[in-house]
């Protein structure tokens, strides 16, 4: 499949990790509408693909991502007709279909790294956010920027970010729109790791794909599922909903090969999913 916006590698044919990179270097990698259309398409041609494990993500160029396309925001925010209260529902509808492009990333049952450099800005933050872990390199910074353009985020910022850093900081980014940098982005627990350059970052984050792709992707599916179940319940809910997955998951030929390769000191080798 053909993108404008979205390029997808991967790197080694004999590793199940591919690589899809935001790829409008010339505009900072900022979102357009053709962006939210395509990226919901890789991501489930990714998901319905057996031969893929992790997916990273990342931008081509020199940023991650510089937010929102301010064409893409002036087409979703333009009204026609004279009737404001269809007017209204029209635009809360074409929001609805950005918020799920958006969350297209979390609904994708394969694990989804980011490897953030330079810009991650206003809709970068959204996008980042809705991945499973994120790295990035010393030279990156974040903003929440909507604030400054006197909208409210609505992407999914407000809703996960939260649950990454902690309401009180999340506020503090959300209602000042202040640059935060790689540094504090890690103190605050948005990344899990900073790296010095974005080579490095980008050798380890291979690494570290490559590693997780290794294991059952039978687990690495219920992890993702269950973790996110878990994110928006209580701790009691969480646990009766990872007891009913694993009454139904666990018993596998993945479990097989993992306990006879750890008894016999070798790597195991999983079926694709």
């Amino acid at each position: 499949m053909e993108f404008k916006t979205l390029e997808i590698i991967q790197r080694d044919p004999s590793v199940s990790v591919f690589h899809i990179y935001l790829n409008r270097p010339s505009q900072n990698n900022a979102l357009s509408l053709p962006f939210f259309d395509e990226l919901p398409k890789a991501l489930s041609l990714l998901d319905d693909d057996p031969s893929v494990s992790v997916i990273v993500l990342s931008g081509r160029g020199r940023h991650f991502c510089s937010g929102i396309d301010l064409s893409a925001l002036g087409s979703v925010t333009s009204s026609s007709g004279s009737d404001a209260g269809r007017s209204r529902e029209r635009l809360r509808r074409s929001i609805r279909g950005l918020q799920s492009s958006i969350s297209a990333v979390e609904r994708c049952r394969k694990p989804v790294l980011a490897a953030i450099h330079g810009a991650c800005v206003g809709g970068g933050v959204d996008l980042a956010a809705a991945c499973d872990v994120r790295y990035c390199c010393e030279g990156a910074f974040f903003s929440v920027k909507e604030v400054d353009l006197a909208i409210v985020a609505d992407l999914g910022t407000l809703q996960r970010l939260p649950r990454i850093v902690g309401y009180g900081h999340a506020a503090e980014l959300a209602l000042t729109g202040r640059r935060f940098s790689a540094a504090e982005a890690r103190e605050m627990g948005f990344v899990s790791r900073v790296f010095s350059t974005a080579d490095a970052m980008d050798e380890s984050v291979g690494a570290i794909a490559r590693e997780m792709a290794g294991k059952s992707p039978l687990a690495l599916m219920g992890a993702k599922a269950v973790l996110l179940r878990s994110r928006d319940q209580t701790v009691e809910d969480g646990l009766d909903y990872v007891a009913t997955w694993n009454s139904s998951m666990l018993i596998s030929e993945d479990l097989d090969e993992a306990l006879s390769a750890h008894l016999h000191k070798r790597k195991p080798t999983f079926s694709k999913l």
